[in-house]
């Protein structure tokens, strides 16, 4: 009896990511306390997949961060969570900058990173988006699942579809109950090298 590993070949079946619309999930920053950095907070944590938001909650957010005598945590925070709505409009590129501004004050957060990943990803900058979401992998970021699944998107955009299927799949594990990457993992076969 041949006991060889068997290699696993993962394909697509009928993949047609550059027909769809980008597909992120970024994650909000807890900010706490009363004030409206904890509205927009509030707005970003609760926003309803694949809905946008109000202009009302980007406007809270901005007051925050123009009026607000925030920490550094929180006005970084702030300024993810304006972001994360920003996505929800397909803003990406407003979004791109306030992660940008969260990275400048703190770099150690690793959600700025994952979520400037999600805003790559809607700019069609897949490699971009990749390396960020890494960063924010490899910084803790708070909803890893949410990384994974964005990372999935580019990689197989790419067409990197093994890749695409392991962080689907990874981000099945981590969260599943979040029905989004087991549909998306339904598109998939897993065939042994020559099938």
């Amino acid at each position: 009896m041949d006991m060889k590993p068997r290699s696993v070949c993962l394909t697509a079946l009928s993949v047609a990511f550059l027909c769809l619309p980008p597909r992120q999930a970024p994650a909000a920053v807890t900010v706490f306390g009363n004030g409206m950095a904890h509205l927009c907070f509030q707005a970003a944590h609760r926003l309803a997949p694949g809905q946008p938001t109000d202009s009302r909650s980007i406007d809270t957010c901005n007051r925050a961060i123009g009026f607000e005598n925030l920490s550094t945590h929180d006005l970084a925070g702030t300024h993810i969570n304006r972001g994360v709505l920003l996505i929800s409009r397909s803003d990406y590129a407003a979004a791109k900058q306030d992660f940008d501004i969260a990275i400048a004050l703190m770099p150690e957060l690793g959600e700025a990173y994952a979520d400037r990943g999600a805003a790559l990803l809607g700019l069609r900058q897949y490699a971009d988006a990749i390396t960020e979401i890494d960063r924010g992998l490899a910084l803790n970021t708070t909803e890893p699942e949410k990384a994974y699944f964005n990372r999935a998107v580019a990689n197989e955009a790419l067409d990197d579809v093994k890749a695409a299927y392991h962080d689907y799949l990874r981000a099945a594990q981590l969260k599943p109950d979040w029905p989004q990457p087991r549909d998306e993992l339904t598109r998939f076969r897993v065939a042994a090298a020559g099938d």
